[in-house]
């Protein structure tokens, strides 16, 4: 199922484009809505094991997951 996540420190189209090549080829295609304050991410995630990847993964590259 999509869901949409909340997340920090995404300011542009770099950052987008950054996410998008670090994550899609473990999660897919991923959305960034860079129009939202904070900016949106949002990804087909299949189970809790899976979100728990993905907000890892974020964090990793920078970017914190703030709210679902």
């Amino acid at each position: 199922m999509k869901k949409t996540f909340k997340a920090k420190n995404i300011s542009c189209m770099k950052c987008a484009n950054l996410i998008k090549g670090s994550l899609e080829d473990d999660f897919g295609a991923i959305e960034v809505n860079l129009e939202s304050s904070p900016k949106e991410v949002t990804v087909n995630i299949e189970n809790e094991e899976q979100e728990a990847n993905f907000k890892a993964e974020m964090s990793s590259i920078g970017f914190e997951i703030i709210e679902e």
